[in-house]
């Protein structure tokens, strides 16, 4: 099995435990990411905005707090990247659309809320696709500058994956933190719906759209993640489940079902090789694969899920109407072709189709906790390849659609290598069981890293 080793990665966790015995300083620690974006970014183009002067006395402050033995969160003085659909005070936010440009709201969004109030740095504004749905931007992947980072959350996860910043926010309706985590070499999270805050996060669809974390560790998307639950809370929803200031306790798993679903299809020899070897090194740790091979249920679940997944994009194109239909009829053409004829598809899909949607899902949500009563979760591909060479394709969507389509919690874990690129293994979890499967991922990052 090749394995993933990122020489850039930035670990908050390593520098934190600096903190505390004064050998390293938020601000000195800044300064490295400083210097890393100046090196790299000409290149990869990972950011839209930067705010290094605030952002210095941000570290300074956290310095202070570290010193007198008071920090104010777990997160105090991370450098953190901000995907620029999600407002933060005094920085634009401008979607990758002309029809932003310069916007700003003058507020923090709830997540970068949380986390300012928790003592982290904010560094400036991570690039976009058009608002998290349409036409790609600048940025290029952190270890191939001829292959594209994944989208949406191009930016953060490219500047993660450089080592430019250990954390940065994301999001994912479909597949856009989880890819691009994947892609860059890093660990991306999408909880459970509505476990994180999204108040002020640009919306493209009410019961889709989740708050994703990329970074270079799992303890450090863990106490990003839990800071934004925590401390602040997420109106109508339940608090991230095992939240605390670093991952829970790695946990073997006893049984994991391997889906296949449609985007078996779709993967090439090297891909294949890659996951099957990743499945017997599990097997050779006592862990028991069961697959849609050797499981009848898993095989009539896979065929369920097949046959429901790409409702998900009438649910989208339904939930998409506002803001986006205004948009169109603003600025036409300004807002690109993707989005237009998602508004056009929502038109034919009447309430009573939306309501079926509703309830289809419900079952399907089900079903899945069902199949997965006496396991300790799902194990897939994130994607069907490594990062494509070339920017107007941000790579298939296809193994993402089933959990986003679902609200349940998934890593992206930086395990594999095929021709020197990274590619994650997707390990996934039932809902409001985000805590366990952040165990188990544990125990995976430590045994096969």
């Amino acid at each position: 099995m090749q394995r993933w080793h990122n020489p850039h990665a930035v670990s908050f966790a390593t520098a934190r435990a600096r903190f505390r015995d004064g050998s390293d300083t938020p601000r000195e620690l800044l300064e490295r990411c400083i210097a890393t974006i100046e090196a790299r970014e000409p290149v990869v183009k990972a950011w839209v905005t930067l705010d290094l002067a605030a952002a210095r006395a941000a570290a300074d402050a956290s310095g202070a707090r570290w010193r007198a033995g008071t920090p104010l969160s777990p997160v105090d003085g991370c450098p953190v990247g901000v995907k620029d659909i999600i407002a933060t005070a005094g920085l634009p936010t401008q979607m990758n659309s002309p029809a932003f440009s310069g916007w700003q709201t003058h507020y923090d969004a709830a997540p970068v809320h949380a986390l300012r109030s928790g003592g982290a740095v904010i560094v400036g504004k991570t690039v976009t696709t058009e608002f998290a749905v349409g036409y790609s931007g600048p940025t290029t992947n952190a270890f191939d500058p001829e292959r594209t980072p994944g989208g949406s959350s191009s930016g953060s996860a490219a500047a993660v994956g450089c080592g430019m910043v250990p954390v940065a926010l994301g999001t994912q309706t479909q597949g856009s933190t989880i890819r691009p985590a994947s892609f860059n070499g890093a660990v991306g999270f999408k909880p459970t719906l509505g476990a994180l805050p999204l108040g002020g996060v640009h919306p493209l669809s009410q019961t889709l759209d989740h708050l994703g974390i990329i970074g270079a560790t799992l303890d450090d998307v863990w106490c990003t993640a839990s800071q934004t639950s925590l401390g602040l809370g997420s109106p109508g929803h339940r608090f991230l489940s095992g939240a605390g200031a670093t991952a829970p306790a790695p946990v073997k798993p006893r049984r994991m079902i391997h889906l296949h679903t449609r985007g078996w299809n779709e993967i090439d020899a090297p891909t294949a090789a890659a996951f099957a070897s990743f499945t017997a090194a599990l097997a050779e740790r006592g862990v028991k694969v069961i697959s849609r091979d050797n499981d009848r249920r898993v095989a009539q679940l896979e065929a369920k899920l097949n046959a429901w997944v790409d409702s998900g994009l009438d649910i989208l194109a339904c939930e998409m109407r506002w803001p986006y239909e205004e948009y169109v009829a603003r600025h036409g053409e300004v807002i690109g072709e993707r989005i237009r004829n998602f508004i056009a598809r929502a038109r034919t899909i009447t309430p009573e189709r939306y309501e079926a949607l509703l309830a289809e899902r419900a079952v399907m949500r089900a079903e899945v906790r069902s199949v997965a009563a006496g396991t300790d979760g799902f194990i897939t591909l994130p994607c069907s390849s490594i990062a494509p060479r070339g920017f107007t394709f941000t790579g298939s969507r296809t193994f993402l659609a089933y959990w986003s389509g679902l609200g349940f919690p998934t890593f992206s874990l930086p395990l594999l290598a095929v021709d020197a690129m990274p590619l994650g293994v997707q390990w996934m979890g039932v809902d409001h069981q985000d805590g366990a499967l952040a165990a188990t991922a544990n125990w995976c990052m430590r045994e096969l890293t």
